[in-house]
Parts: structure tokens; C-alpha cells; sequence
């Protein structure tokens, strides 16, 4: 096999994943819009603002985990739900719960030049298997931008967004994985699905 026809296939296949996972996204935000009001704003994606994903249908009011970071950062992980695409979506709220405005920590990113390239993100989570021995870093679309929350620059005081990681998915018989994002507290969490 050439190196040419690998890196061809290499991209074919993360795209075939990032596709799964958006169909999967769409079809999972379904319902009936006569039981529920209209949202006056829709999630939107993009190069330069980040995005800013939705709240998920059907998580709980408790979250999953609450994880302390520097200057009264607070992670609340409120879902893990693991997909038939092969990864798994951890869905929190990122909040600031200081009484100062907080810029967010660059090493929220991580270290790896290919995350760090495309700006302020929470590239640098991790999912940990200690049985499998495993750790699972975010995923990566064909441009090597991190399939997480993006454009992240400061929160004000009492303040607080929606946030997202997709990783590779731990085998089927894994429900429990330590989450660990820099700076802050690490956590066990439970995946569902």
C-alpha cells in the first residue's frame, strides 16, 4: 500500500465517523414540537466564534459529576452517552462560579500542537479505562480541529455555557471512566447507551 492511498484512507474513514455522529446528533434532537415551545435560539458551529452546542434532550437534573478548576471554574458533566458511531458524547456546563470575570486556562487545550493550532478549546480532556488500561483522547475531524467546544476566551462572574467532548468509544463492557480535563478535579462518570 502507497502512503498516498493510506492517508486517502485514513481521511475516508474519520470522515465516515464525524458523519455517523451528525446523523446520529439530528436524529436524536427529534420530537414533537406541539408538546414543547420553540428554543429563541439554535446551536450553531463555527472557524471563528466556536461553537455552542445545545442542551441535550432527556439528561437528567443531576449531573454526572461536578469538577472544580482554578480561579471558580466548575465543570458539571450532566451526560455520557455512548453511540452505535463508535464514540462517545460528554455533554457538561461550563461555569464560572467566582465574582470576577475568569479568562479560561490554555491548557484547557492540552499540549498537542495539532489541538493548540486551532485556537481555545477543551482539547485536553481525557477519558481513562483503568481496567482496560486504556486512555481516550478527543477526537479529531479530517482538518485536525478537536470535536469539542471551541473559541473559548473568558466567563463573567456567575456565568455559564454549554460544553461538549467526543472520544472514542471504550469497549461495550466499560460503563465507568475517569474524566480528566487540566486544572481541574478528575472524576469517575458512568456511560450510557
Amino acid at each position: 500500500m502507497s502512503m498516498r492511498f493510506t492517508a486517502k484512507a485514513r481521511r475516508g474513514v474519520v470522515a465516515l465517523t464525524v458523519a455517523a455522529g451528525l446523523a446520529v446528533g439530528v436524529t436524536g434532537c427529534g420530537g414533537s414540537s406541539s408538546d414543547h415551545k420553540k428554543p429563541e435560539s439554535s446551536a450553531s458551529t463555527s472557524r471563528t466564534n466556536g461553537s455552542d452546542p445545545s442542551t441535550q434532550e432527556g439528561q437528567s437534573g443531576h449531573p454526572l459529576a461536578e469538577l472544580k478548576g482554578t480561579n471558580g471554574l466548575l465543570l458539571q458533566i450532566t451526560s455520557a452517552q455512548r453511540d452505535s458511531g463508535g464514540f462517545v458524547t460528554v455533554n457538561g456546563t461550563l461555569k464560572n462560579d467566582s465574582a470576577t470575570t475568569v479568562v479560561i486556562p490554555a491548557q484547557l487545550s492540552g499540549n498537542e500542537t495539532e489541538i493548540i493550532r486551532n485556537g481555545h478549546s477543551l482539547g485536553g480532556a481525557t477519558l481513562v479505562d483503568s481496567e482496560g488500561k486504556k486512555r481516550y483522547y478527543v477526537l479529531r475531524d479530517t482538518e485536525g480541529r478537536p470535536l469539542t467546544t471551541t473559541g473559548l476566551s473568558t466567563l463573567k462572574a456567575g456565568e455559564s455555557i454549554p460544553v461538549f467532548m467526543q472520544f472514542p468509544a471504550p469497549p461495550a463492557n466499560t460503563d465507568e471512566v475517569e474524566f480528566q480535563l487540566p486544572t481541574f478535579s478528575s472524576a469517575t462518570i458512568k456511560i450510557s447507551g
